[in-house]
């Protein structure tokens, strides 16, 4: 509980000038952290401002305001959300203070926040936001006796915020706080049990252990043959054709089929205009999409976005619906990586491309930040996007618990 009280005169920790809690998914830290920031808050200050940062303020909502103001409700406080105006007002004893939300999705996030005047800021996951927008946020914070709150999952050890926050946490006057799993009384030990089994690779060791750790080897090493290649069913539910498209780089296309929760891919085109010796046209990629769908209902063709021309063209045939894809390489893998684990992200051993990149496909050695080779991707990119655009269900399950006082 020392991130609820740290701040409090009676603490051996109110010197502290900032807080990081950094571990585990669904380890509790964002309730905990935001319960305590507005406790903070009224404890020290009336008729000020505070900022309450996300990656977007749609997360932000999601995240935390959404669980946050019933709790304080229950408690006593009085919030009132003003969402044209994308503040919280809150009342207590006497006191009103104003939250203020900010989304630090990209580097001209930093504006939104310019020339404010801030009693505290707290930045949930912090690690996902640009550093430029963070450091205007922190510059903003300079009423006497303000103070920084950051929260975060891990990401690669030589991120930004790793190096500048946590390893230098002393030496910023800093209070340093690792949370797990267990440090969330809500989570049972089946459901922890099922989070140490989601995860594999420097994504169990983030988002399960809580480490800082680089991405190396293979992208996928709980791919096997055995688990994941196996006979097609038949009576698929429902089907969606996924492209990764290219003239001069090879073009990816996978056919899924539902059927029992589980995805299927049961078929694919992949051409290779270098190892062929000449190029297709959208024309013809388009006479093979049909080929593919084999006069089978598809719901929808997820293509990569950057391929304009080949979105246009499946338009135009007027026979799909065409959506583009959801593109962000480290959430997909992610996702492609839990679907693995789980089993339910399943292929035919008519697969051939595929089946070839899952046993060629490389973190970069050697980066600053998680990226993947350029090459041996054609496949792995449109299996990320339909994993990420259709098949992956992102929900948000866990919360921290908090006893309220009744009369």
């Amino acid at each position: 509980m020392c991130v609820l009280c740290w701040w409090m005169p009676e603490s051996p920790f109110h010197r502290y000038d900032a807080v990081i809690c950094d571990g585990a998914v669904r380890s509790g830290k964002t309730l905990c952290m935001s319960v305590s920031f507005v406790s903070w808050a009224f404890a020290n200050f009336s008729d000020s401002s505070f900022a309450l940062c996300g990656k977007t303020i749609a997360s932000l909502r999601r995240n935390v305001i959404t669980v946050l103001l019933p709790i304080l409700r229950e408690i006593g406080f009085n919030c009132t959300e003003k969402l044209s105006q994308n503040y919280v007002e809150i009342e207590f004893s006497g006191k009103t203070n104003r939250f203020y939300l900010f989304g630090g999705k990209d580097e001209s996030s930093a504006s939104l926040i310019q020339g404010m005047t801030l009693s505290g800021v707290l930045l949930d996951e912090v690690a996902l936001m640009p550093r430029s927008f963070v450091e205007q946020a922190l510059a903003r914070c300079s009423v006497e006796g303000s103070k920084l709150w950051f929260n975060c999952n891990p990401e690669h050890p030589m991120h930004w915020f790793h190096e500048e926050w946590i390893l230098r946490h002393e030496e910023k006057n800093c209070l340093y706080l690792h949370f797990t799993m267990q440090d969330n009384p809500s989570l049972t030990h089946a459901i922890i049990a099922r989070y140490e089994k989601l995860y594999s690779g420097a994504f169990y060791e983030r988002y399960v252990l809580g480490k800082w750790v680089a991405a190396q080897g293979c992208v996928y090493p709980i791919f096997s043959h055995e688990k994941h290649v196996v006979p097609m069913p038949e009576g698929f539910e429902k089907h969606y054709i996924s492209c990764d498209y290219g003239t001069v780089n090879p073009s990816s296309f996978g056919l899924w089929g539902l059927k029992n929760g589980k995805w299927y891919r049961i078929e694919e085109y992949y051409f290779d205009s270098r190892a062929e010796g000449y190029q297709r046209t959208d024309t013809e990629h388009y006479s093979h999409l049909e080929k593919l769908a084999d006069e089978r209902k598809i719901e929808a063709v997820i293509v990569d976005p950057s391929a304009a021309s080949f979105i246009e063209c499946i338009r135009r045939n007027g026979k799909f619906r065409v959506i583009p894809a959801k593109n962000d390489v480290i959430d997909g893998i992610r996702r492609v990586s839990d679907m693995l684990k789980s089993g339910n992200l399943l292929f035919s051993a008519q697969c051939k491309a595929s089946l070839r990149e899952f046993g060629l496909y490389r973190w970069e050695e050697n980066s600053s930040k998680d990226s993947v080779r350029k090459e041996n991707d054609h496949a792995m990119d449109d299996i990320r996007y339909f994993v990420s655009t259709v098949a992956a269900d992102d929900g948000n399950e866990g919360f921290f618990a908090i006893a309220a006082r009744r009369n």
